[in-house]
């Protein structure tokens, strides 16, 4: 990871970026299931499945598996009419910059409870490892990221090995991990299950700082100033605590002058600071 780019993202103010988003454009492959066999039941087949959006041009892309927030409880992968966070949008514009992008959706809570959404994202990352590289993809640079729910998703994948191996792949399969303002702490939806309070601090099995480790794939956490309360209190310890626990490949990045919402919406377009270094992360063309 370029360290002098991160550090000069955190100096470019909002205000600064006028590039129009990327145009939306459909995904490759819409609404493929992830998940099959006669066990399914009827939500977890109406739930998992998943778009796919590729580069027009070239081969070899990184592949970003993407998971859309909403609290664990709701949420589509192409994006609702009152969510100012278009996962279609991200998508179609990281794709433009040579990015494979999968963007699944996942059962929500309360119809289950933890871990069946993680268990499902855990499906389609193993999905997408399978199948990816007969559309011109490079799987072996396969990246794991999303915002809010999406990118507590993504830490607990990408921290607690046993959800990718019960799934049929693994840590070593994956080349970095990209939560954007996710939760560190035991998500508050889950908590709910449990019947804890919103705002008793949890960190349990179901926390990602309950698994610190020093060996999990490079992490670029990306979170706003103007983040939800404590949302960025959480990032920032969470990337101390993996540093104190020997990791030494996590990253912080804070990008000014973003709240919840747009520092996911402002990724679909040119020159973003989170964009740039998500694409810097993972090796991508820039090719828009």
């Amino acid at each position: 990871m370029n360290r002098f780019l991160l550090a000069l993202a955190l100096l470019i103010p909002a205000s600064a970026l006028t590039f129009a988003d990327t145009p939306l454009s459909l995904p490759a492959l819409a609404d493929v299931p992830y998940k099959s066999g006669e066990s399914l039941s009827e939500y977890e087949s109406e739930r998992c499945k998943l778009d796919v959006y590729l580069p027009t041009s070239g081969t070899d892309w990184p592949v970003l598996v993407w998971f859309h927030g909403g609290g664990l409880k709701k949420g589509d992968k192409r994006g609702t009419p009152d969510d100012g966070v278009k996962t279609e949008r991200i998508a179609s514009s990281l794709a433009a910059a040579g990015v494979a992008v999968v963007c699944p959706n996942y059962r929500f809570s309360p119809k289950v409870t933890f871990p069946a959404y993680i268990e499902d994202a855990a499906a389609s990352v193993a999905w997408a490892k399978t199948n990816l590289g007969a559309h011109g993809a490079d799987v072996s640079r396969l990246y794991i990221g999303g915002h809010s729910a999406g990118g507590y998703i993504a830490l607990m994948l990408g921290l607690d090995a046993n959800f990718l191996k019960d799934a049929g792949t693994s840590l070593t399969d994956i080349a970095g991990l990209i939560p954007v303002s996710g939760q560190t702490m035991t998500h508050y939806t889950v908590r709910e299950e449990r019947g804890i309070g919103k705002y008793t601090v949890t960190a349990d099995e179901a926390a990602p700082v309950y698994h610190l480790r020093k060996d999990s794939p490079p992490f670029l956490v990306i979170y706003g100033d103007h983040d939800m309360p404590a949302r960025a209190d959480e990032n920032t310890y969470f990337i101390e605590m993996m540093k104190a626990a020997g990791n030494k490949d996590v990253t912080g990045l804070m990008v000014t002058d973003r709240t919840h919402g747009t520092i996911a919406s402002e990724i679909a377009k040119a020159g973003d600071p989170a964009r740039e270094a998500m694409l810097e992360f993972m090796g991508a063309s820039h090719g828009e």
